[in-house]
């Protein structure tokens, strides 16, 4: 998470995602001086976009485990004018543990951790305790039996998200299809209001070279740790990655990544 791919990883994937995502934010009616927790921000490029689609917010709060990314995320704020409204600030924290009271938040936005964590519904339990009655989940959670994309030179890059992601979620305890589970555990947690929205993340709506980056990123910051816990060697981890790039790259191929944004009320 600390390596350099990440940084480039998150700067693709808001520029790739925020114009479906931001729209379905004008779903949440928050009341002024609201408080909004972006749980997982990273680099901040996501909290920062915020502070636009909620002038009236009084705080927006980015908490991150990770102060390599927290580092960058600071240098973003600083570039902004000290009188700014809403204000924004970032903390080290961790997602399982929010240092903040019970009932203290509006808004909470979780954005491409579900995947990465063991045991999502306690994460998820965390966040509804913080949540005021009425306020709002909205949760980017990542399933990686969603990313389609067509064979390519005889490589069929299905490969890459069966034998060698999901083995390796599997391997550290995190879940590579958490995706198509989180709305199920939002409901069995009692929040009211729930939905799933799909954003449709491919070569017809995204430049083909901001869809690339993504895996060019990808593949240099997880290839060889996927190696380590697949059955796949790094060579052919590589190749598959590659196949997805060039397809992606390709003008007369298509590619699709469909992400749920699943979303509900705490009562």
């Amino acid at each position: 998470m600390a390596d350099e791919s990440m940084i480039r990883t998150l700067a693709h994937q808001v520029e790739a995602i925020w114009p479906q995502e931001s729209r379905l934010y004008s779903r949440y009616a928050l009341p002024a001086g609201a408080e909004i927790l972006d749980v997982g921000c990273g680099t901040g490029e996501a909290t920062l976009r915020l502070s636009a689609i909620f002038p009236g917010a009084s705080r927006i709060t980015g908490l991150d485990l990770m102060p390599e990314l927290l580092s960058v995320a600071q240098g973003r704020l600083g570039e902004r004018a000290t009188t700014s409204v809403p204000e924004i600030r970032f903390e080290q924290g961790d997602g399982f543990d929010l240092p903040f009271d019970d009932e203290s938040v509006d808004l909470l936005v979780c954005r491409h951790v579900t995947q990465l964590v063991p045991d999502a519904k306690q994460l998820l339990t965390e966040f509804r305790r913080v949540l005021r009655p009425g306020g709002w989940i909205h949760v980017l959670s990542e399933d990686y039996g969603m990313l389609h994309f067509p064979p390519r030179a005889g490589v069929d890059p299905d490969r890459l998200w069966h034998e060698a992601v999901v083995p390796f979620t599997a391997a550290t305890g995190t879940d590579a299809r958490i995706g198509r589970k989180t709305l199920p555990i939002l409901r069995e947690l009692g929040f009211s209001h729930t939905s799933v929205q799909y954003l449709i993340i491919d070569t017809e709506r995204v430049p083909r070279e901001t869809l690339a980056g993504i895996f060019i990123a990808w593949r240099d910051g997880y290839a060889e740790a996927l190696a380590e816990h697949s059955k796949l060697e790094l060579a052919n981890i590589r190749q598959l990655f590659d196949a997805v790039i060039h397809g992606v790259l390709d003008p007369a191929s298509y590619g699709v990544w469909q992400i749920p944004v699943v979303a509900g009320r705490k009562g």
